[in-house]
């Protein structure tokens, strides 16, 4: 690679997107960060060394969503790769700016407007999507009415449903995109030593000592990063670490999928987007 292959990395400041943005480093590739804390943005960027640029936006908020995605269209005639690494596990309810529950603007909503967002750039660079999901997806509960605003919020669970709204959407943008290039695949990369859904307190201290055990950001970076970089025109897939499986039927809701993205493009405000 060199350093005009340009590729994005949200949520890349720390866990495994900090790990995925220094091993596209490694390899030569111009990274660009998405954070939404400038001060922490600058010093990852610094400690990664190589060509890294920082865009802060605060991804939770929809207008600031808008406002990344104008940066990264203004800044950067070419995409490359797009990795939707940003997330949140939630440990009490919070609602956005927006009124939406936080853990849905940003593990789903956030993803749905950056790709209707920049699919010009998309289109233009035959970039590659990498969307990191989870495997407690399956664990998912979606309530099209009450889980956009957390009505029916749960510390565990709303997590999986997130992960499960956002997952529905990948065959939807890889249909969208067939025959342009443009590539969409998801990956759970497994279960990761990171301080997501870290509680904080006497819990969040016997949780650290369980994640001893669980694989190392590097480790998880590894799989994200092959997948990004992988020649081939292959769509809509989703990996779990390095291996192709198939959606649980769960994910699998063709019906369910369409209900949810024109939802999600009526709280967006993409609607004047097909």
């Amino acid at each position: 690679m060199d350093d005009s292959f340009t590729t994005v990395v949200t949520g890349g400041i720390r866990g495994i997107g900090y790990a995925v943005a220094s091993e596209l480093v490694r390899r030569g590739c111009r990274v660009v960060l998405v954070a939404r804390d400038r001060e922490r943005g600058e010093r990852a960027a610094a400690a990664l060394g190589g060509s890294v640029g920082l865009v802060v936006g605060d991804l939770s908020v929809l207008s600031e969503v808008r406002s990344v995605a104008d940066e990264l269209m203004e800044r950067y005639e070419q995409i490359d790769v797009l990795v939707h690494n940003a997330g949140v596990w939630p440990a009490r309810l919070v609602r956005t700016p927006d009124g939406l529950e936080q853990a849905f603007a940003v593990n789903h909503l956030a993803p749905f407007l950056l790709n209707h967002l920049l699919e010009k750039r998309f289109l233009e660079s035959r970039t590659r999507v990498v969307q990191l999901s989870a495997g407690l997806y399956v664990k998912g509960r979606l309530d099209i009415d009450q889980t956009p605003v957390g009505g029916d919020f749960h510390r565990m669970r709303t997590y999986c449903t997130t992960k499960l709204a956002n997952l529905l959407m990948v065959p939807l943008f890889a249909r969208r995109w067939q025959g342009t290039g443009v590539t969409i695949n998801a990956i759970h990369p497994g279960v990761i030593r990171t301080d997501l859904g870290d509680p904080g307190g006497m819990l969040g201290l016997l949780l650290k000592v369980m994640k001893r055990s669980w694989t190392a950001p590097e480790q998880g970076a590894a799989p994200v990063t092959r997948l990004a970089l992988e020649p081939g025109d292959a769509s809509g897939r989703y990996f779990d670490a390095d291996r192709h499986v198939a959606l649980e039927p769960i994910a699998a809701d063709q019906a369910l999928a369409q209900r949810l993205w024109e939802q999600a493009k009526t709280l967006t405000g993409v609607r004047g987007i097909a």
